[in-house]
């Protein structure tokens, strides 16, 4: 049964507005205009298809890889595994942004996370950066008001972790042994967020990261077709979660708020910065956001107590810096 999707105490335009940047049918820039952000400082979509990957600023320079047999996904992971030691490697699932297929979309942000010692899986192809495959044509709306269909799904993120847990138990495969099957987060961007919520009610994700995005209001409009999460679902969630917020020119600000305030049974935290919707992805190394991503996996993932205290204690790191909004519950 096809469940309502959410955007709290916004009228039918607003959420066509949010709608279209989370199936992708405007950009990020675009939106921000719409909400007062200037989104100046990010490369145009020309200039940023000709910078290449960068290997993240982490201890194991990262690469992108596409396996063989798991050819609709994109991996982000260390270049050299040799220097990875046994079950060192945690896993990252990411939801792209406008649940699209483009599994390069947050390229600089997942190679940041991978340098950390992290296999972060994508679905889809690299339809965007250097080398990009021609997009596929997209599929006509099914009604009116509507957009089109999404082109990934949660189950497609949990593909990628059933695929890279069997190559763990692989003896010929190249992660044999290295991933630490406890390990385990999901995370994604506006659309993918939404895909994020839905895959933490599995009983393999140890924690979440939410970026740009929070359930919608269920007695708005729903113009997305073919994926739907109820505000129910955030009760399903067993594990810490995280959203990072673009502040409240972030069309998806106050959903995200809204899921932050009715959590209530896992610790939660909210850290917003004032960038818009499209957050820091486009910026070298994913920015400022993928720096608290990074923090926040270190800690949930590996029980880093450096990185910890950026979430918790009077002083913490985001508690101090000016730029950041922060709140957090039972942390």
């Amino acid at each position: 049964m096809e469940r309502n999707v959410t955007i709290a105490h916004l009228l039918r335009p607003a959420v066509l507005a949010m709608s279209a940047v989370l199936m992708g049918c405007m950009p990020a820039g675009q939106a921000a205009m719409q909400t007062g952000q200037a989104a100046a400082h990010r490369p145009a979509d020309g200039a940023l298809a000709l910078v290449p990957d960068s290997p993240g600023s982490g201890p194991y320079p990262a690469m992108r890889d596409v396996m063989t047999d798991l050819p609709d996904h994109i991996l982000y992971r260390p270049r050299d595994l040799g220097k990875v030691a046994d079950r060192q490697l945690g896993v990252v699932l990411w939801g792209n942004g406008g649940c699209s297929a483009d599994a390069a979309s947050a390229r600089f942000h997942l190679l940041e996370i991978a340098s950390y010692g992290y296999v972060v899986i994508a679905p889809g192809k690299a339809y965007s950066g250097p080398g990009a495959l021609p997009a596929p044509p997209r599929a006509a709306p099914p009604r009116e008001g509507a957009f089109p269909p999404v082109a990934t799904k949660p189950a497609d993120l949990l593909a990628g972790l059933d695929w890279i847990l069997a190559e763990n138990k692989r003896a010929a495969s190249p992660f044999y042994g290295l991933v630490d099957p406890k390990k385990v987060a999901v995370a994604g961007h506006s659309c993918g967020g939404l895909q994020a919520i839905s895959v933490s009610a599995d009983p393999r994700i140890a924690t979440t990261i939410v970026h740009n995005s929070g359930v919608l209001d269920p007695s708005a409009f729903n113009p997305i077709t073919g994926f739907s999460v109820a505000k129910e679902e955030l009760g399903r969630i067993h594990s810490p979660l995280l959203y990072i917020l673009g502040g409240k020119s972030d069309i998806a600000y106050p959903n995200g708020m809204d899921d932050f305030q009715r959590i209530d049974q896992v610790p939660v935290a909210v850290a917003s910065l004032d960038v818009g919707h499209g957050g820091t992805f486009r910026e070298p190394n994913g920015g400022r956001v993928a720096r608290i991503a990074v923090q926040w996996l270190e800690w949930q993932l590996r029980g880093d107590q450096a990185a910890s205290r950026w979430f918790i204690g009077k002083n913490c790191g985001l508690c101090q810096d000016s730029d950041w909004t922060y709140q957090s519950k039972g942390l």
